[in-house]
């Protein structure tokens, strides 16, 4: 189990300094799977702004798990010191199966919508910066490298 950053996860990268006024912020991070993860790894993937509302995401990437699948990774974020940590608060995705899906995804690849808290309270306000987390459940059958990406869609009051 290791705590393990993306590009624009880690803590010298600048987090960004959102446009207010509810105009629509993206960012992004990618983690590039060298080795199978384990585990309880942890994925710092991007950190959001004091006073950023989540509205949607997406975790995208091919599929990198062969065989019978088994990789499970959820989405989520770190305790602030206002909001309580929840590992899996964007998702819990279950096993990351890359099958296409007609008239959705139709190649091959891991594509997953935010969801969580999302679809049952709606969008998620931060007092504080946050950093937005992949929580690896399970390691993947066979394989397991290949990069993952996480783009968070949200607002700034």
């Amino acid at each position: 189990m290791a705590t393990l950053f993306s590009n624009r996860g880690a803590a010298n990268f600048p987090v960004p300094q959102a446009v207010g006024g509810g105009i629509l912020n993206s960012h992004w991070g990618t983690y590039n799977f060298l080795v199978n993860p384990t585990a309880g790894d942890i994925v710092r993937m991007l950190t959001l702004p004091a006073r950023s509302t989540v509205l949607s995401g997406f975790l995208y990437g091919p599929d990198i798990d062969t065989g019978t699948d088994a990789l499970d990774i959820d989405v989520g974020w770190l305790a602030n010191g206002v909001e309580a940590a929840d590992p899996d608060g964007f998702g819990n995705m279950g096993v990351l199966n890359g099958a296409a899906i007609t008239n959705v995804k139709p190649e091959t690849g891991i594509w997953r919508p935010l969801g969580g808290v999302l679809f049952t309270t709606g969008p998620q306000f931060f007092t504080a910066e946050t950093n937005i987390v992949l929580t690896v459940i399970a390691a993947a059958n066979a394989g397991g490298t290949g990069r993952l990406t996480l783009q968070v869609n949200y607002v700034c009051l």
